[in-house]
């Protein structure tokens, strides 16, 4: 109420401004505020079924006054005097402003005897007061209140509309489009705001006061003339009008929200009966799960089979994988969604779920918890089972893989012992038959103890009456008799090959003399065909001696190995003989080579046919190695020429830049004829260049007469056309700078004996230290003191701007010719100074530029920056002032 006290009916009443000053209300404004303050009094007092017709004469008695408290505030005022005298009506009126005062409003200037005699403006005021207090105070949009809550509140609402701006309670509306907005933005079915147009404000106003009697039951409080026809309409009617647009609307939103909560309530309440809905069933399908899955869990009959009791145990891994895991998290879930559930109707402050009888989530875990016994004595019957039937398949598999591997290793053995091969074998294939055959024994006797394994497993298989025992003792029985047939036929076949082998004897001692002399000649041969074939690549002339001479060493060796050929078929033929003679069946070859007679003649003359390919071969070679060598001493001989010769140029042109014999022309003259004598000397580079090619046409990659390569040559050429370029440029650079500084040519021999003498690496450039010495050397203040410092800088910013840290000659020269000619200029300057200042001994800047040259006046005025004059004349420069200027502290 404080708040209100001090802010809104400051702000917004103002009675004493507003009321008591006469003629405060023009004609029109007071029809205005007449309209629609008994238009909005008439909204609330026909809650109470009554109204009012004149707002000055209808609350002189008090009486609809304290009615209309009553509504718009809910609460109940004072009893009433009913009487009709005069004391009677006042006493009613001052019961409704203490009542109006109690809302903390200060009615300033209003007294119950003005409304009483049915003053107009005070009973206007009084009604305003009300609505601010009851349809404004209370308006709250974003911490602003009152006429700045609504006001915003309008803004925020018409903000998408095009032509509407709202930014009082006046003109803002005078359009009607302001109404229309708020109607057509909480009820956009009611106006077609598209249709509407600025410039007909009488049918836009028309229609929004239209619209919101007809259907948001805010009665017409203002006509749409009264608006248009007046300048500025009233403030307090269009504000009293808006406050009835957003109470509607505000209205409508609260309805709409608690219709919302009324809907989530509703939504909540569904949401857990689906969830009750949801358990139960849930519950029901994994009961039904359980029900059915003990029985087929508790089903404990063997099978005869392991293929049989192995799928019991492929579908119990299944229903572990596969069938229980959803289950598990349904029970998990139907936990989870029955304490859920059960939290929501706690906070909804609903009775608790109570499942139906069975399904309890006690019920269900005791369900689980039999389902997991039965599960667990079912694993361990199927793996017992399992167990034994293991047991005895694998006695069967054991015989069967016994029987297999026997069978299949007896598998040809009969077809082996009955064929004759040893009729047609080599002695040494005799050897290896009687060998193979004892193997062949030794392996039989070792298979006596595995036949009686089988034996033995079949009895055990019979005796444990293995449903397939017949089939067993019939392969049994096969085994044993095709095991006594394999004794008989191994016995025979001894026998054969003894015999045979004494025949064979003497021709595999002569085999074996050919094979031994064979082999090696053999391979002698095969390596010099490889060697003779061979391709080589040789890079110099002893490389290709070298291949020569081997060759010829080898060439040497050819009557030795002729013999030795010989000797060779003279066994193989001795072979033949016996052969003939005793009707030897040979229908074999040499067991011990594979190297026939006819093999080692081709390639005897194949030897014989390579010797003079590869003769004249190295021939051809030992020549091109004889063209190259020549071509290596030619451009070594060159190289190592012009390869010192360019070095010796490079030293000579470093010597003559630095050195001070004669003047710049000189230095400038013989610089050049050594230029003549280097350009002349390009043809030898070209001539070098021209070997170079043919060199690596060659193929060439290394020569040991010189160590210089082209690449060298080049880069160094390249190095000494630009070394004596640059070295004239420099000497035609200092001439010209000479010329134009006036520099003499002691003085130019002083720079440079300074500048080679601190040169100590012979560079031809200064670093800074260097640099600084240098300048000392010459006569320059530059200490280790911050100003010796920054003089030292600033030179350098000079000599040095693009910031290399190296000074040359020529910008060393050029700092030295401008530092002389700034000395000469100050000279000249200073004598004009003395004949311009005359008697008045100074001299101002305008008298400078006046009388001076252009350069010299600016070099002065530049120097006499920071220097003043006499106190009297501003702007000037006295005698001692000016040169202190030019050449610093002195005795002038």
């Amino acid at each position: 109420m404080d708040h209100y006290d001090s802010q809104q009916t400051n702000d917004y009443m103002q009675p004493e401004e507003d009321w008591d000053r006469d003629l405060l209300l023009d004609p029109a404004w007071e029809k205005q505020q007449r309209k629609t303050f008994t238009a909005w009094c008439n909204s609330h007092l026909r809650k109470a079924g009554t109204q009012i017709e004149n707002i000055e004469e209808d609350f002189r008695d008090g009486l609809k006054l304290m009615l209309l408290l009553e509504v718009i505030s809910g609460e109940r005022l004072a009893k009433p005097e009913r009487g009709k005298m005069r004391v009677h009506k006042i006493s009613n009126v001052n019961k409704a402003l203490d009542f109006i005062a109690s809302k903390g409003v200060k009615l300033v200037s209003i007294g119950a005897e003005e409304i009483v005699d049915g003053n107009v403006k005070m009973t206007l005021g009084m009604i305003w007061t009300i609505i601010l207090r009851f349809a404004i105070q209370d308006i709250s949009v974003e911490e602003t209140s009152a006429k700045e809550g609504l006001l915003l509140w309008c803004q925020r609402k018409t903000a998408p509309y095009k032509n509407v701006n709202i930014q009082n309670f006046h003109i803002s509306w005078k359009d009607g489009l302001g109404f229309c907005a708020l109607i057509h933005r909480h009820r956009p079915e009611l106006i077609d705001y598209g249709k509407l147009r600025k410039d007909d404000p009488l049918t836009n106003l028309n229609t929004a006061f239209d619209v919101a009697e007809k259907y948001l039951d805010i009665p017409k409080m203002l006509d749409a003339e009264d608006i248009v026809g007046t300048a500025r309409p009233d403030e307090k009617a269009i504000m009293t009008y808006v406050s009835s647009f957003y109470h509607a609307f505000s209205g409508a939103q609260k309805a709409e929200t608690a219709a919302n909560r009324i809907c989530k309530v509703l939504a909540v309440n569904q949401e857990n009966e689906q969830l009750m809905e949801d358990y139960e069933k849930l519950a029901s399908d994994l009961l039904e799960w359980i029900r059915r899955t003990i029985p087929w869990l508790e089903n404990r009959v063997p099978e005869n089979t392991m293929h049989a009791m192995q799928q019991k145990l492929e579908d119990f891994r299944d229903y572990r994988r596969l069938h229980k895991p959803p289950k598990v998290q349904e029970k998990c879930q139907l936990e989870i969604n029955f304490n859920t559930l059960q939290t929501k109707l706690r906070l909804s402050n609903r009775p608790a779920f109570m499942p139906s009888e069975g399904r309890m989530v006690s019920d269900i875990n005791n369900a689980w918890g039999c389902l997991e016994q039965v599960e667990k004595g079912y694993e361990e019957w199927l793996l017992n089972e399992i167990r034994r039937l293991e047991r005895l398949d694998h006695l069967a598999e054991k015989f069967r893989q016994k029987a297999s591997i026997h069978e299949a290793w007896t598998d040809g053995k009969e077809a082996m012992l009955r064929q004759k091969d040893y009729e047609t074998a080599t002695l040494s294939e005799i050897k290896a038959l009687l060998k193979k055959h004892e193997a062949f024994e030794s392996d039989l006797a070792a298979h006596q103890d595995r036949v009686e394994q089988i034996a033995a497993i079949a009895q055990e298989l019979n005796e444990l009456d293995y449903y397939d025992s017949p089939s067993v003792n019939a392969r049994c029985q096969k085994i044993c008799d095709q095991w006594d047939n394999l004794g008989a036929l191994t016995q025979k076949r001894r026998e054969a090959l003894e015999r045979t082998e004494k025949l064979l004897e003497t021709i595999d001692q002569l085999y074996l003399e050919y094979a031994k002399r064979a082999a090696p000649f053999n391979n002698w041969m095969e390596g010099a065909m490889e060697d003779l074939q061979d391709t080589f690549i040789v890079h110099t002339i002893e490389e290709i001696q070298g291949l020569t001479t081997a060759h010829e060493q080898f060439k040497a060796t050819l009557p030795d190995a002729d013999k030795e050929r010989l000797a060779i078929l003279g066994i193989h033929n001795e072979v033949s003989k016996i052969v003939q003679t005793y009707h030897v069946n040979m229908a074999g070859t040499n067991p011990y080579t594979t190297i026939t007679p006819q093999e080692i003649n081709g390639k005897w003359d194949h030897v014989r046919q390579l010797v003079p390919r590869r003769d004249q071969a190295l021939t051809e070679e030992h020549a091109r190695q004889q063209h190259n060598e020549r071509l290596r001493k030619q451009f070594g001989a060159q190289a190592n020429v012009i390869g010192p010769w360019i070095q010796t140029k490079m030293e000579e042109i470093g010597r003559i830049s630095i050195e001070m014999h004669g003047t710049l022309e000189d230095q400038l003259s013989h610089l050049r004829q050594y230029e003549k004598s280097i350009v002349n000397y390009k043809p030898k580079i070209d001539q070098l260049e021209g070997d170079h090619q043919l060199i690596q046409e060659a193929l060439i990659f290394d020569n040991k007469h010189t160590n210089y390569t082209m690449e060298h040559i080049r880069v160094g050429w390249e190095q000494l056309l630009t070394t004596i370029a640059r070295t004239i440029n420099e000497v035609e650079n200092q001439i010209l700078t000479r010329d134009a500084k006036g520099i003499s040519q002691e003085q130019m021999n002083e720079f440079r004996a300074s500048f080679n003498h601190f040169d100590r690496d012979h560079s031809g450039t200064l670093g800074p230290e260097e640099f600084k010495a240098c300048l000392i050397s010459l006569g320059y203040d530059i200490g280790n003191d911050p100003q010796g410092e920054a003089e030292f800088a600033r030179i350098m910013s000079i000599v040095d701007p693009n910031r290399l840290g190296v000074v040359t000659f020529q910008a060393f020269i050029d700092f030295m010719s401008r530092e002389t000619a700034d000395t000469d200029t100050a000279d000249q300057v200073m004598a004009s100074f003395k004949i311009l200042a005359g008697d008045k001994n100074y001299i101002t800047v305008d008298e400078l530029r006046r009388e001076l040259p252009p350069d010299q006046a600016e070099y002065c005025i530049a120097r006499m920056a920071p220097y003043t004059g006499p106190d009297s004349v501003p702007g000037a420069l006295d005698y001692m002032s000016f040169s202190t200027a030019l050449y610093g502290e002195s005795d002038l």
